[in-house]
């Protein structure tokens, strides 16, 4: 695993002026513009280059050309290639997260190598709150995002969510909290800088992901492990409580939520859908008296819990965890019982997340494209206590699919049966049909684009009474060759709904 030198590149942002940075990934995300627009604000000369070509890169560049306060004559773009000598002669290089540091000849020239997040967490001075995890982490960050500024904080968000923390760097300060979502690429790239040091961390349910990229396990916690090494015992550390699913946990230890409980040097608190075990602090969820749902959370200190949360606008089980660890995050920050309460029951959930959009003949539409991992669109598709159509399939990233087709073919026991399933063409999706063939699953498709997979949807609803019902787009897989990534599936399918399912 690849160790970063302590420290910076730059001691001050004004060290900045006239040095030569190269942005390795221009990207159509905004972490890339983020970097360009920051280094030329400045005063560095930049070299933004891509692999991708200046036509698929067009809406960044012309963001960046249209903005007359950047000074683009310091600004030269290196598109559909990378030079060896711009990261030979470049004082310091931007690295995207998503490209691999070892064997890389480019990077390899680098004389310094930064990312967005490694330079925020320099100069911030701001209390950071730091999220990672395979699921739910994205809901999490969100939730807590509103919940503070909710409470009176001026609070930010970004990283992996798709906001480089440099867009607001120069707005932080010891009293505005940052809430980062951190993939376990981005954690990767701040190994051995020694600049991670939130005063809470949350590492929500891990699951195998990105395995095409780690091949194990192991070295896939090994980045996520990463969130929690700086913490010291006057920072808060939030671990799963519950059992990891069946093959999925640590070789060496009970849990991976015992093993970080185990590891950290931060005061641990824990979460878990059941009463919390007698000297565990933390946060867990019940049911009252009257049958309501409820989340109790306790500190140190406290000798009874008290209740963080109760009713949400929110559908899915698993998004209560998710925002009961948000109003744990409140809790911490001083947000007391009772007003935690009244703000996370009015949070409205996020863009790309069991997202409702659109009602056609009273039929309601969500959309969940974020969901990127088998066991997300398996959720999904148990999230409103009925059966649901949906709609999913796209591109292998390595993962296993027992937990999307044991809930396809009905294998989990108690599971709420799909009304109707669609499938999106893709490798996941041919990962997919020999199961559901065997089992004698009924599917439509799979479907080369969204358009005619909508099409034969409503062709099938408008020849029935389907009024009540729900329709989820929920790939549980990448959007690789079909899209430009979950975001810009997500905006496509809602449009391409809107578009099909119009009300006259």
């Amino acid at each position: 695993m690849y160790t970063y030198k302590p420290g910076c590149t730059f001691e001050t942002l004004s060290d900045i002026k006239n040095k030569h940075i190269v942005v390795m990934g221009l990207g159509l995300n905004g972490g890339g513009e983020a970097c360009v627009r920051f280094f030329l604000k400045h005063g560095a000369y930049v070299v933004a280059t891509d692999m991708k070509t200046e036509e698929a890169l067009k809406p960044t560049i012309d963001k960046l050309s249209s903005d007359p306060s950047l000074d683009t004559s310091k600004l030269t773009y290196r598109l559909g290639e990378h030079r060896i000598e711009d990261f030979e002669n470049a004082d310091c290089v931007i690295k995207n997260p998503g490209v691999k540091i070892e064997g890389n000849k480019y990077l390899a020239a680098a004389k310094n190598i930064e990312t967005d997040i490694s330079i925020f967490l320099h100069f911030t001075k701001a209390p950071v709150i730091a999220v990672t995890g395979s699921k739910g982490k994205s809901s999490t960050v969100s939730a807590a995002h509103y919940g503070l500024n909710q409470a009176g904080f001026k609070a930010f968000l970004g990283g992996n969510i798709t906001v480089s923390p440099l867009t607001f760097l120069e707005e932080t300060s010891e009293r505005t909290p940052v809430v980062l979502e951190l993939s376990s690429w981005q954690l990767a790239d701040l190994r051995g800088r020694g600049c991670l040091k939130p005063k809470i961390s949350v590492i929500t349910k891990i699951v195998p992901d990105h395995q095409n990229w780690y091949h194990a396990m192991e070295p896939y916690v090994a980045d996520k492990r990463l969130i929690y090494a700086e913490q010291t015992s006057s920072d808060y550390a939030i671990f799963d409580m519950e059992g990891d699913e069946p093959g999925t946990g640590p070789e060496n230890a009970s849990t991976w939520g015992n093993l970080f409980a185990e590891e950290t040097k931060a005061t641990v608190l824990r979460y878990a859908k059941n009463r919390l075990p007698s000297e565990t602090y933390g946060a867990y969820q019940m049911t009252e008296p009257d049958g309501s749902f409820c989340g109790k959370a306790i500190l140190p200190g406290m000798s009874e819990p008290e209740t963080i949360m109760k009713d949400l606008i929110v559908p899915g089980e698993h998004m209560k965890i998710n925002a009961l660890n948000a109003a744990l995050i409140l809790f911490i920050m001083g947000v007391p019982a009772k007003k935690c309460v009244e703000i996370m029951s009015k949070w409205p959930g996020i863009d790309h997340r069991l997202q409702f959009f659109h009602e056609y003949k009273g039929i309601k539409f969500y959309n969940d494209s974020c969901a990127t991992v088998p066991e997300a669109a398996a959720a999904a598709s148990q999230s409103f206590g009925k059966p649901v159509h949906l709609l999913t399939g796209g591109t292998d990233k390595g993962l296993e699919l027992d937990p999307l087709t044991d809930t396809l073919t009905g294998k989990i026991h108690g599971s709420i049966p799909i009304k109707s399933l669609y499938l999106l063409s893709g490798t996941a999706t041919e990962k997919l049909l020999p199961a559901l063939n065997q089992s004698g699953t009924k599917y439509n498709g799979p479907y080369d684009s969204l358009e005619k997979m909508l099409e034969t949807l409503k062709t099938n609803l408008d020849n029935g009474d389907f009024t009540g019902d729900i329709v989820v787009f929920s790939p549980g897989a990448t959007s690789f060759g079909m899209f430009t990534n979950e975001f810009d599936r997500g905006n496509k399918y809602m449009i391409a709904v809107k578009e099909i399912f119009k009300n006259f």
